[in-house]
């Protein structure tokens, strides 16, 4: 389907677009696992298209029992934005047609370089990290490798910080201007360690300058009385607040990107 025209992500018109402006369902995302609408938003002349997930259509999670998909989505795109990294779409929560759910400005991806990869080989290329061996039929196995990017690493540190349990290939998306988006961030903030990612290929190197950069700001911007602990104290619980300031904590006295435990499964599946 077409897109209307677009308004830059990262400008504050945008939120103010998504919160307030009138909200029409265009379609419906049908390969979703839970309710996700196509929708334009429009106010004073001004149009975007958007993704409208409302919580009537969200299937309950005996895992993440506390509050909802759409709160957590919103939630990871606050804490995006304290990074500085700007990670995730634009994403308010509001009122819509179903009910309140999460608004978020829709991206249409654009060509890019390949970030994953199936390799028929032992060890990576220059220019790639390796995730693991996946099962490819016939009793083989290739290489899943992603790419040495920048934007993935930096949504590997996000994805360490807000504990995502299902960082797919799917849920990466390039945009204009270079910019990488990562999508689809309902199930987050957990009080247990429940990182699922694809993007495992810095584990246990040390993180870099920017990241311990980004990481000290937030652990600033988490602190009692701030701005950014008081919204977050309205879409996740006391509970999850506290263990992701002691993730952040963790991060900076280590100075390396987590390493998987054994614990849970370390890659999602499907992978894509």
């Amino acid at each position: 389907m077409s897109a209307p025209e677009r308004i830059p992500p990262r400008s504050v018109t945008t939120a103010d677009l998504l919160a307030e402006g009138e909200l029409t369902v265009r379609g419906r995302i049908r390969d979703a696992s839970n309710a996700a609408l196509y929708c334009t938003v429009s106010c004073d002349g001004r149009e975007a298209a958007c993704i409208y997930k409302p919580v009537a259509g969200e299937r309950p999670l005996w895992d993440f029992p506390d509050g909802t998909l759409a709160q957590r989505e919103v939630a990871a795109y606050e804490v995006s934005e304290v990074t500085g990294w700007g990670l995730v779409p634009p994403t308010v929560l509001r009122e819509g047609p179903y009910g309140e759910g999460m608004c978020q400005l829709w991206i249409e991806p654009v060509p890019d370089g390949e970030l994953l990869a199936l390799v028929d080989a032992e060890e990576p290329e220059p220019g790639w990290k390796a995730i693991g061996l996946a099962d490819v039929g016939e009793g083989k196995t290739a290489l899943l490798v992603h790419a040495d990017d920048v934007r993935l690493r930096r949504l590997a540190v996000l994805d360490a910080v807000i504990n995502n349990a299902d960082r797919k290939g799917g849920h990466l998306l390039p945009g204009a201007g270079g910019r990488l988006y990562g999508i689809d961030h309902g199930v987050t903030f957990h009080t247990e360690n429940k990182l699922r990612t694809l993007l495992w290929g810095w584990a246990g190197e040390p993180l870099t300058g920017e990241a311990v950069e980004a990481l000290k700001g937030l652990e600033e911007a988490l602190e009692e009385g701030a701005a950014l602990a008081g919204r977050l104290a309205k879409l996740i619980t006391p509970a999850e607040l506290d263990a992701m300031r002691a993730r952040v904590e963790a991060l900076l006295v280590s100075g390396r990107h987590p390493e998987p435990t054994g614990e849970w499964p370390a890659i999602p599946w499907p992978p894509v």
